[in-house]
């Protein structure tokens, strides 16, 4: 596991910010609730208690980094309201775990920029296309071929748009709507969009020239680290009306699932506010257990500053994963000619912060939701859930680790009344990406994916290494910890065929 000698890779590392090392200490003292609940009981500043949505063997490898002791100090923030919650696939993150959900009350709460993230709307968007696995594997390194040529992929990749300021302004008010205004994708697509990709209250001109710098030449581009574009093939249906309602109708249906954030852009907006959190704040930097949970009050205008440019960065996302699904669908009519269909079957954040209504004691309470590698998951008839799928719920959508499995799933009441309408986003790193480097081959992994026939095409070789299937935590035990603990439920399982990344 991560030792003290080893710069975290667990969180949101992409390269380049700050690192956070394993302490080494002793995790909070733990105690069982139920089968897939634990808790940490207030000690010290913490004025609520953390609760674990996981299982004896997802807790063990919990308790080898930091992620109980960030939960414990998230539960000292002020204004958190009931629990600071930590998710089934959690892991050290810078701050705030990766895995972790906080809701803080819009008088006497916080913002902070490590509850959401350096990649701001870092989400998943999951397409679903008329064609079956059979059909595809003839071709699926020509697939795979036009998918990289259509999808940049890399750290250093650049799109072919190129955005002037105007352009770039309009993206982060708009969000995926300006793509569609343009004639890029439809509104259909929008439609299948948490908060038809689009918040409301970005303000571009609290965003810097650097941020901006950094975003104008990557629409529309994947970029490195755990981001991909991966062809997957239905494994397995386990809620037929569920998957029928999402556009899942085949067992063997091929869909796509497109993983990915706000680049550069997102990035650089929250390095920048963390800066000036730090210098403005000194008060707040000594009065936190760790200066990387840095944060502004509600209701200052620092707050506001990060607040409008937070979302500029989630629009940002939103259009960029829109252009993305448009350029996967290129790809496929390149291949597969132009009666190869393929729609979007939803669009979701995993890093982000927004104002939601929750029961708090009974009563509906607007809060502020922190999602850091967290997924909403609001239950059916939820007025924030597409009309198409209002009776179902909200499809929420699961990658796995590079070359295992990936899920699709549905939101829950359980969820809305124990974790703010959350779940886990993904298996969970069980090792860095540092590590992962010194114990896998480029090589290595190649082979092992090609026994799973998985074609792969990735942009360097240590995007293979570092995203090595054993590096994660076992995906399907995730997802049986969300199932069984009611915070998400099962409709379909999807193995991959191929994929591009970094």
């Amino acid at each position: 596991m991560n030792n003290a000698n080893d710069s975290n890779a667990f969180d949101e590392a992409k390269g380049d910010e700050p690192k956070t090392r394993y302490s080494g200490l002793a995790p909070p003292m733990v105690t069982k609730i139920t089968d897939y609940e634990y808790e940490i009981l207030p000690t010290g500043k913490m004025r609520v208690p953390v609760r674990i949505f996981s299982s004896d063997l997802l807790l063990q490898q919990l308790k080898t980094d930091d992620s109980l002791r960030q939960a414990s100090n998230v539960a000292s923030l002020p204004g958190i309201v009931a629990a600071s919650l930590v998710m089934p696939d959690a892991h050290q993150g810078y701050g705030f775990s990766i895995g972790g959900v906080a809701a803080f009350d819009p008088e006497a709460g916080i913002i902070s920029p490590g509850g959401i993230g350096f990649d701001i709307n870092c989400g998943v968007r999951l397409l679903a296309t008329n064609l079956t696995r059979e059909q595809v594997m003839p071709k699926i390194k020509q697939l795979i071929d036009a998918l990289y040529k259509n999808c940049p992929v890399g750290t250093g990749d650049e799109s072919a748009l190129r955005l002037t300021d105007q352009e770039l302004d309009e993206i982060a008010v708009k969000g995926a709507r300006w793509a569609v205004d343009k004639s890029i994708g439809n509104y259909e697509d929008l439609s299948h969009c948490e908060a038809n990709g689009c918040l409301p209250e970005a303000d571009p001109e609290m965003v810097t020239p650097r941020a901006r710098a950094r975003g104008r030449q990557q629409l529309g581009s994947v970029g490195a680290g755990n981001h991909f574009v991966e062809v997957q093939a239905v494994d397995k249906i386990f809620d037929e009306k569920t998957a029928h309602a999402f556009g899942i109708t085949n067992p063997r249906q091929v869909v796509v699932m497109i993983h990915c954030g706000s680049r550069g852009f997102g990035h650089q907006i929250c390095t920048d506010y963390i800066r000036k959190m730090e210098d403005a704040l000194p008060e707040v930097v000594a009065s936190i257990p760790d200066h990387n949970l840095i944060y502004a009050p509600l209701g200052t205008e620092l707050a506001a500053q990060y607040w409008g440019a937070m979302n500029a960065a989630a629009n940002f996302a939103f259009c960029n994963r829109h252009i993305l699904g448009n350029n996967v669908r290129k790809a496929f009519n390149e291949v597969f000619g132009e009666t190869a269909q393929v729609k979007t079957v939803y669009d979701v954040c995993h890093n982000i912060a927004k104002r939601e209504e929750h029961l708090v004691e009974g009563k509906p309470t607007q809060l502020l939701v922190h999602r850091k590698g967290a997924t909403r998951a609001f239950p059916p008839h939820h007025p924030d859930i597409p009309i198409a799928y209002r009776e179902a719920g909200q499809p929420v959508i699961i990658p796995g680790s590079m070359g295992t499995a990936s899920w699709l799933l549905v939101g829950t009441e359980t969820a809305m009344r124990q974790t703010f309408g959350s779940t886990a986003h993904g298996a969970g790193r069980t090792m860095s990406r540092l590590r992962a480097k010194r114990e896998y081959t480029a090589e290595g992994v190649k082979a092992e994916l090609a026994r799973a026939e998985v074609t792969i095409r990735a942009a360097s070789l240590k995007g293979i290494t570092e995203e090595a299937p054993g590096a994660y935590k076992d995906v399907d035990e995730v997802i049986r910890v969300s199932h069984e603990a009611g915070i998400a439920k099962r409709v379909a399982r999807m193995k991959p065929i191929g994929v591009i990344k970094g």
